[in-house]
């Protein structure tokens, strides 16, 4: 009885193990899921884990393919090993990992499918996660490189404010580990830092020291550093600028530190989510309290709006849970004081899920079976159970919304069969395998449609759809008659525009004589040549750009659907046709050449360089001058600008146009660039002198000591450059070296003046330019040395004989000049005195004769009409006529005052030219007696004598010497010479042709005569002796 117990109970266990075994190895098609860790920003081939050696996978006769983990990983096909790629993996910029918080870790998921190629038996899958660890590879950053940071002026010692955080993209150890402050003398007993701990969140605070008083100072600028913990470490720093404010005393005060609310997704704009809540005790503006999201991360702005009023948080954009489940951010309060105080508070809302996604179905090839344009081939001969596809079902959606159902629709033989068994239920994976042998007489394909269909209520549903092909055997290849293609396409194409057909012809039948064609190679970019895999017809998916390559060559290949596959191939060449689609360009944005003034007309200026990447006629490019002013034209051919005028860099210096190129395309095509010519300077002017005139002078005293400044030669030049960089040289008139000049045209006196340098000294300065050749101008100056100017008229007299006096003369002074000229002036005086005596005399000896011959007598109110110095065209006769026929009766009367009268008024007249040019010097020979009334005649002449010229045989003229009257200029008659230029002839060279000047080394015998009349209590005559 035992026994048959023990036996029933040996068969139990013996059922019990089998079905053991039998569940091991029907679930052996599934691994549990491999988790490996690495670290980001690996470089490129660097091993993360072996699926042979550390799962107790085979390393041989397997296959080894990813299925899911590109672009960040590679699998060894033969070993399984996990490896790196050349796109690095960042952990901050993952999209699994963006919106994770501090210690969430993050994970890369990847799946890899294990063939058995000896045994022909289906795909195994393995699904692992790989823990991305951090890096320090961020810097924590404040959020200005200025902190601002507001204490009022009664803060109490020891309190707190806080510092605005920075942030670090790294998390963990990574992360912000620290803040240091650093602090100068002035503020080191009054500040300090305290870093206090807030769940997960370093927060740098500031602690008051010593009293502050902003009367005293009212901001201090700290330095604040913050450091993370990585290795190697980071680290930053900003200026925090403290600001010494009135008393705000109170912080707004949030009701709760936390506030957590939820928000269902699709919540439209404008709904209320929560609302946050702080008071403040202040009085007026300092206790009315403001609210802000505080350093909220742009999906947070994104999404969520505050009422600064009243905290009532708002729904600002589309909230999807599928994007973001929760967001965790800060308010702050701020009062309204003038130095406002602030506080913050942390919330959270969760975002609650609504059934608002219909669950995904993604199929994809698995292992061997490859799927193109959504088609699984397969042949007939394949065992029961192949895997077809891999199936992944998934729903954004959580919970219940997220529990999803798939089937296969209609009768096929094909069903799914879980391909994980570590899945949740928003994301299944199954195999679609076939559930019996495939006839392709039978049935020569097959179009599997797959239902899922989520938990939620109202439930939502989707579909997609597989065609799979069952082939027969296959041992012909497609052929391409011909097998090279030569077609000319034109460019600039749209795209999708077709560019040829090619066909393949196959011997076999049926399935194995259906052809699908694409594109297998060439070095063509991806996506730019598609072909119809059905038809053969080949179309341009972008447009084709000539310039950039003007033929493509690739090779197309028609598969069969046999197994194994058989193809052929062909060769495309397409030769790209050119479009008139470029402008014409030129070599520079701009051009810039410089010529030389006064070069001839059609001289060649510059030369452009423009090209056309098109070709042909749409290449030949031809110039023009816009606008076209007439002063340059273009060469087209060698695209040479020449210039139909002499440049003149005084008249114009730049000339700036545009060239216009036009190609000889239909339509044509343009462009345009800027020209700029500058002009060079030659040296065509020279110098011109604008101070002093040739006719001013410059008085001097004798005792004037040497180093005194006398006159500045003031010229210019409208050249530049070293062609109006002037010289200044006095090159005559200084035989005693008496004067020196700058090189800025400074005239200085050298020397002490002795007795025989008085008088006046006439300066030859010559005005030079440093061009090649010089140029030079000459300019006079004129110096009188003596120790007053006692007749200016005198002086200028001097100055404008000077001026017709030849430059090779040396004008310096005369050491006779004075003791003559006294000399001189007093016989003049003494004789011009007996003269006018004689005069008066034999005027009242006619007179009283007269008077006796008249027998009628006086005839009381008779005006004399005769007036005997009044001036009368006609000959010397009739002078003497005149004086005759005038009558005097006595000599109070009337008519005698007429007399007196019209003689003054005949005698002031102006003896020295005011204008050196105006009117020549009129040279009088004095043969007359003294008291002849032709003198009398010629010194009431209203013509504007410049001088009276005594000849050498009047008895005046007798002395070589200068003789000039030192009378006040009150009593002389005579005008004042123009000390400015009188024409600028007067700057130029001088070769005049004049008389000898008085400077002269031989003495001219003439003198110049002025005169005044003083008779009773008339003025008397003088004369005034000039030479």
């Amino acid at each position: 009885m035992m026994c048959q117990s023990a036996n029933a109970m040996w068969s139990r266990w013996s059922a019990m193990l089998v079905w053991i075994f039998l569940l091991l190895c029907c679930s052996a098609d599934v691994v549990s899921t491999i988790i490996y860790k690495v670290s980001e920003e690996q470089p490129p081939n660097t091993l993360i884990g072996s699926l042979a050696s550390d799962q107790g996978l085979p390393d041989t006769g397997h296959l080894y393919k990813l299925e899911v983990g590109a672009p960040f990983l590679r699998v060894d096909g033969k070993t399984g090993d996990i490896y790196t790629t050349e796109t690095p993996i960042d952990r901050e910029t993952l999209k699994d990992c963006r919106n994770l918080f501090e210690g969430d870790p993050c994970f890369l998921e990847f799946e890899v499918s294990i063939t058995d190629l000896i045994k022909g038996t289906g795909p195994r899958l393995i699904e692992g996660r790989i823990e991305i660890l951090d890096e320090n590879d961020n810097t924590p950053q404040f959020s200005s490189p200025v902190l601002t940071l507001s204490i009022p002026e009664n803060t109490h010692v020891g309190a707190l404010f806080a510092i605005p955080v920075a942030t670090d993209r790294d998390s963990g150890s990574n992360g912000i580990a620290d803040y240091t402050l650093t602090t100068g003398p002035e503020a080191a007993n009054l500040f300090s830092l305290q870093v206090a701990q807030d769940s997960d969140e370093k927060l740098p605070q500031l602690i008051v020291l010593g009293n502050l008083d902003r009367e005293q100072r009212d901001s201090y600028d700290l330095n604040i550093k913050v450091l993370d913990g990585g290795s190697p470490l980071r680290q930053s720093s900003a200026l925090l600028r403290i600001t010494i404010t009135d008393a705000n005393d109170n912080v707004p005060k949030f009701e709760k530190s936390h506030y957590e609310g939820e928000l269902p997704e699709n919540s439209p704009v404008g709904h209320s989510v929560l609302q946050v809540k702080a008071n403040d005790s202040d009085m007026g503006p300092n206790g009315e309290v403001s609210y802000s999201l505080h350093q909220a991360s742009p999906v947070v702005q994104r999404l969520l709006s505050i009422d600064r009023n009243t905290g009532t948080i708002f729904v600002k954009g589309l909230v999807d849970r599928e994007d973001i489940s929760m967001l965790k951010f800060y308010v702050q309060a701020k009062d309204n004081g003038p130095q406002p105080k602030s506080s913050k508070a942390l919330v959270t809302i969760t975002v609650k899920d609504q059934n608002d996604n219909a669950p995904s179905i993604r199929i994809r090839g698995i292992g061997l079976v490859t799927h193109e344009d959504g088609v699984a081939n397969i042949s007939e001969d394949m065992p029961v159970g192949t895997a077809v596809a891999l199936v992944e079902v998934s729903d954004r959606d959580e919970g219940e919304n997220a529990v999803v159902t798939c089937v296969v629709a209609g009768d096929v033989p094909f069903q799914l069969r879980s391909a994980s068994e570590t899945g949740n239920d928003r994301k299944r994976k199954y195999f679609l395998q076939t559930t019996m042998l495939l006839d392709y007489e039978r049935i020569k394909d097959y179009r599997i449609e797959i239902v899922a269909v989520d938990s939620g209520n109202p439930a939502l549903s989707s579909t997609n759809s597989l065609k799979v092909q069952v082939t027969d055997m296959n041992d012909n290849s497609p052929v391409f008659s011909p097998s090279l293609y030569e077609v000319e396409f034109a460019e600039e194409n749209q795209p999708g525009d077709k560019l040829l057909d090619v066909v393949a012809t196959d011997a076999d039948s049926g399935t194995n004589a259906e052809l699908t064609y694409r594109i297998t190679g060439g070095s063509v970019p991806e996506g730019l040549f598609e072909i119809n895999p059905n038809t053969g017809e080949v179309r341009v998916m972008s447009q084709l750009d000539r310039e950039q390559l003007d033929h493509y060559q690739f090779l197309v290949a028609a598969a069969d659907k046999g197994v194994p596959s058989l193809r052929g191939t062909a060769t495309v060449v397409v030769k790209v046709l050119d479009r008139n689609d470029n402008d014409p360009k030129f070599m520079l944005n701009g051009y810039s050449f410089s010529v030389q003034e006064n070069m001839p007309p059609l001289s060649p200026v510059g030369m452009v360089t423009v090209n056309d990447q098109d070709e042909g006629e749409n290449a030949r490019v031809q110039l023009s001058v816009e606008p076209d002013n007439g002063k340059f034209m273009i060469q087209n051919g060698t695209y040479t600008i020449l210039s139909t005028i002499s440049f003149d860099r005084e008249k114009e210096s730049t000339y700036s146009f545009r060239l216009k190129a036009v190609d000889g395309g239909d339509p044509p095509r343009s462009s345009y660039v800027g020209i700029t010519i500058n002009v060079l300077d030659e040296n065509d002017n020279a110098p011109y002198v604008t101070k002093p005139s040739n006719s001013s002078y410059k008085f001097l005293d004798p005792r004037t000591s040497p180093e005194t400044h006398v006159e500045s030669v003031e010229a210019e030049d409208m050249d530049i450059g070293l062609n109006s960089e002037l010289d200044f040289i006095i090159v005559g008139g200084n035989p005693h070296g008496l004067f020196r000049i700058s090189s800025e045209g400074e005239i200085t006196l050298a020397k002490e003046f002795t007795s025989k340098h008085i008088g006046l000294h006439r300066l030859v300065v010559k005005v030079k330019d440093k061009g090649t050749p010089a140029r030079h101008t000459t300019a006079l100056v004129h110096v009188y040395v003596n120790e007053t100017i006692g007749n200016v008229s005198h002086v200028e007299g001097l100055v404008g004989h000077s001026l017709y006096t030849p430059l090779e003369m040396d004008i310096a002074g005369d050491p006779d000049y004075s003791r003559d000229q006294h000399s001189n002036i007093i016989f003049a005086v003494l004789g011009g005195f007996c003269v006018v005596i004689l005069i008066i005399a034999v005027a009242m000896i006619i007179r009283h004769v007269v008077l006796k011959e008249n027998k009628s007598g006086y005839q009381a109110g008779k005006k004399e009409t005769k007036d005997l110095y009044a001036p009368k065209p006609g000959p010397k006769s009739n002078k003497n006529k005149k004086a005759k026929k005038s009558k005097a009766p006595k000599p109070a009367n009337p008519s005698e005052e007429d007399e007196g009268g019209s003689l003054q008024k005949g005698l002031k007249f102006n003896l020295i030219n005011e204008s050196v040019n105006d009117s020549p010097r009129i040279h009088l020979p004095l043969n007359y007696p003294p008291g002849s009334p032709d003198l009398g005649r010629h010194y009431r002449s209203n013509s504007p004598l410049p001088s009276i010229q005594l000849q050498p045989q009047s008895p005046s003229a007798s002395k070589k010497h200068q003789a000039v009257q030192d009378l006040p200029a009150t009593n002389t008659f005579v005008g004042t010479g123009d000390n400015n230029s009188t024409g600028s002839d007067q700057y130029s060279d001088y070769s005049y042709k004049a008389n000898s000047s008085k400077y002269s080394t031989k003495q001219q015998d003439s003198l110049t005569l002025e005169f005044f009349i003083t008779a009773c209590d008339m003025r008397c005559p003088t004369f005034k002796i000039n030479q």
